[in-house]
């Protein structure tokens, strides 16, 4: 029994290897190619873009985020739970002009083989709709999500 037990263990492990993980990088390189990501463009400065950005990232559950503001891009993953072993995710805030603003955002799986995962781009920016529709009415974003 316990030899079953290890050995599927094993198996598991390895079919998870093989499958190969998503990083970070692997988010700033499908940015690069433009082949992955949705992009929406918001009647939103910058500034606002910005916080609204790490405010959805918050509220669906991110880790730390990696701030490259100077570059325009934000970084940040979301750990295991109970359905998925997690995402890795970007969000890239660019001036349309003083008034609008266009939001790409980038979702990979941790393992490319999860059936679920932690944030999908669609999500995002339904969440990134939300959020201004609050900035619009004067309120401020709340730390737990609406």
């Amino acid at each position: 029994m316990f030899k079953k037990i290890i050995t599927a263990i094993f198996v598991a492990m390895a079919f998870i290897s093989l499958s190969g993980c998503a990083s970070l990088n692997d988010v700033v390189r499908a940015k690069e190619t433009g082949a992955e990501g949705i992009t929406k463009t918001y009647a939103v400065t910058p500034e606002q873009a910005w916080e609204i950005a790490k405010t959805v990232f918050r509220w669906e559950g991110s880790d730390a985020i990696e701030e490259h503001k100077n570059e325009g891009y934000m970084l940040t993953s979301s750990g295991l739970n109970g359905y998925s072993y997690g995402a890795v995710m970007g969000a890239w805030i660019k001036p349309v002009n003083k008034d609008s603003t266009e939001v790409t955002v980038i979702t990979k799986r941790r393992i490319k083989t999860d059936l679920f995962t932690t944030l999908t781009e669609e999500t995002y920016h339904k969440r990134f709709a939300q959020a201004v529709e609050i900035t619009k009415g004067g309120n401020p974003l709340p730390r737990v999500a609406p």
